[in-house]
């Protein structure tokens, strides 16, 4: 191929595969624009974060990945992505490689752990754009449940926690084990939360966006909220990001300055408002 036109087009193919350096940078992005979409992968069934109601993807993530796209220019299309056995493994399936089951590798997936260990261990992506600190609430029916009572106390009530969760193995585990036989599991954090709006559980232990969102959506007034830390939970929060493409930071960066912009004209804050969750700025932002 020695004409001019065809080494141009081999070599935009290669950028666009980040094979060459210097345009690889740039290619991501203006491959988006270019076709005029923004691919964003967001967790199936993840209330309130992105789940369907009414057959419509909903959700806070869903918004926000909807709103990147419209400062970009483009169009969102959201792909739901099934939770595999580690989010390491959902970075591969979402963002960097693809499914198995042919899920096509987005350009952006939200909801990813903003942390320097787990970012390391996946030099594959670039983990950016924090914008949430989430953390752990315990709630309770009022009058069945002292909420700041020491857990021991809990023995004997329905206690509600999403199978094989933080919340579940740290019910399952405190007091020695002696909460075991009263934990109800379910699907979903948000499930869980359900179950004591609907008096089939007496308290809950989900993150705190599943209760805020749900108890504003049920208007459960006779539900308190735990006001002090639980004692050995392992985790007191953790910020929530977005991941890209190793060779898509220019993306990244896009998208951080479309963030700050959401959060100085009160657009983030206020997509979170929407769902009943009160909005806090990650840690590392």
């Amino acid at each position: 191929m020695h004409d001019r036109r065809g080494f141009l087009s081999a070599t935009l193919a290669a950028a666009a595969l980040g094979l060459v350096p210097g345009l690889a940078e740039a290619a991501p992005l203006t491959r988006i624009k270019a076709l005029g979409v923004l691919r964003v992968a967001v967790y199936k069934d993840n209330r309130p974060w992105s789940w369907r109601n009414d057959g419509k993807l909903i959700g806070i993530d869903a918004d926000i990945g909807t709103a990147l796209a419209k400062a970009l220019g483009v169009r969102a299309d959201l792909a739901e992505l099934i939770a595999d056995e580690s989010v390491d493994d959902d970075l591969r399936n979402g963002v960097w490689k693809g499914g198995l089951l042919g899920f096509q590798a987005a350009d952006i997936m939200l909801h990813v752990p903003f942390d320097r260990a787990f970012a390391a261990r996946n030099d594959q992506v670039a983990i950016v754009g924090p914008y949430f600190r989430e953390s752990f609430q315990f709630a309770c029916v009022k009058g069945e449940i002292d909420c700041n009572a020491p857990p021991a106390s809990f023995r004997g009530h329905r206690l509600a926690a999403e199978i094989d969760s933080i919340p579940d193995f740290y019910l399952m585990g405190t007091a020695g084990g002696a909460l075991a036989k009263n934990v109800t599991h379910f699907l979903t954090g948000a499930e869980a939360v359900i179950a004591i709006t609907d008096g089939r559980a007496d308290a809950v232990l989900a993150s705190r966006a599943q209760v805020e969102s749900v108890l504003a959506e049920r208007k459960s007034a006779n539900i308190a909220r735990r006001t002090m830390p639980l004692p050995a939970l392992p985790s007191p929060g953790w910020d929530i990001g977005m991941a890209v493409k190793e060779n898509s930071r220019n993306l990244g960066d896009a998208v951080e300055g479309i963030l700050a912009a959401m959060v100085a004209s009160g657009e983030l804050k206020a997509i979170f408002e929407r769902y009943g969750v009160t909005y806090t700025p990650a840690l590392a932002a």
